[in-house]
């Protein structure tokens, strides 16, 4: 696989520390990224709060914590207030990824994702704020560049959102800047930068294409690229993301208010991903190719210093070796 690539140092999340009674929330953690989050921190061995409603979550992600003494499920939608101050009482900090995904839904239920995505992540500050968290930790998205041409992806340079979706983070970022500027509350927005990994959905029209393709080929199916699959993206390894969390709970106040790149700093093209996938998987299958979704980005690739340098951030899984983890799980689960 031909890759464009970057440099990566190995420093993970093992090497962070907190206090043993630190309390977490984690919102959205029942889903993808949040179930991650949530037994990363209970391997750590510290007290969990999962809020989530199920609308895009799954029960069986977090139903393995479910015998932890540390971890506490609250059923909930951030959408209510009085849920999100329960929610956030006596908590420390606050991972918050509850949000509806995907640009092309977006695109068709733009009035959803803002009722979700913006109503209800300001819900999620406020109670914060109004309950003494100490950090505020939110996921952000690489979609913010929308329009902006330039490579690699670098905060402060951003163009016009290309969906609802994009447009729903940007909101948050400024509301995280807001909540920091005004009301001391320490917040950090990531932008996460296509991530993949154990848990992910590879069911439905709108699900993430490295589980997808990795399911279809086990089933020996012929999956589509949507455009010609020269696009290429800076894939993130779900390890990753869980440090740059931790990590930012650890940042400086100094470091508040702003958003910062989430990615290994690389790029690789989809079609190369999509047969290397079919080498790992023994299958010799050529995709189809169906138009190109509207309100993509063509190529993204992320400048990682300024996370670096105000978080102490660096990727502990670069493509490959994330990729050879996730194949590894799918092949086991499905």
């Amino acid at each position: 696989m031909e890759a464009l690539r970057g440099e990566y140092l190995t420093m993970g999340y093992k090497d962070v520390v907190f206090d043993r009674d630190a309390v977490f929330l984690v919102t959205g953690g029942a889903g993808f990224i949040g179930a991650n989050l949530c037994e990363a921190l209970l391997k750590k061995g510290y007290r969990v709060r999962c809020l989530d409603n199920f609308s895009s979550g799954k029960p069986e992600n977090i139903t393995p914590f479910a015998g932890n003494p540390n971890f506490t499920f609250i059923k909930g939608d951030i959408r209510d207030l009085d849920v999100c101050m329960r929610a956030c009482a006596g908590v420390d900090y606050v991972l918050h990824q509850a949000a509806w995904g995907s640009v092309p839904k977006s695109i068709e239920m733009p009035l959803l994702y803002e009722e979700i995505n913006i109503r209800g992540t300001l819900n999620m500050m406020e109670a914060a704020r109004r309950q003494g968290v100490r950090k505020f930790v939110y996921a952000s998205s690489s979609s913010v560049y929308g329009d902006e041409p330039n490579l690699p992806k670098r905060e402060g340079r951003e163009g016009r959102p290309l969906s609802p979706y994009a447009l729903t983070k940007r909101a948050n970022e400024e509301y995280g800047r807001l909540y920091s500027k005004l009301y001391n509350l320490d917040t950090y927005g990531l932008r996460y930068f296509n991530v993949f990994g154990p848990r992910q959905d590879p069911n439905g029209a709108y699900a993430a294409v490295i589980p997808k393709f990795i399911k279809q080929l086990m089933n020996d199916q012929r999956p589509t690229i949507y455009g010609d699959g020269k696009q290429s993206r800076d894939f993130t390894y779900i390890d990753n993301v869980i440090g740059a969390n931790l990590k930012a709970c650890q940042a400086p106040s100094a470091a508040a208010g702003m958003a910062y790149n989430i990615a290994c700093g690389a790029r690789d093209y989809l079609i190369d991903i999509y047969y290397a996938l079919c080498r790992a998987l023994g299958k010799d299958i050529e995709p189809g190719f169906g138009p190109e979704r509207k309100g993509d980005i063509k190529h993204s690739h992320a400048d990682i210093s300024m996370a670096r340098g105000m978080l102490g951030y660096a990727p502990d899984y670069d493509f490959a070796r994330g990729l050879a983890l996730t194949i590894d799980w799918y092949k086991e689960k499905l």
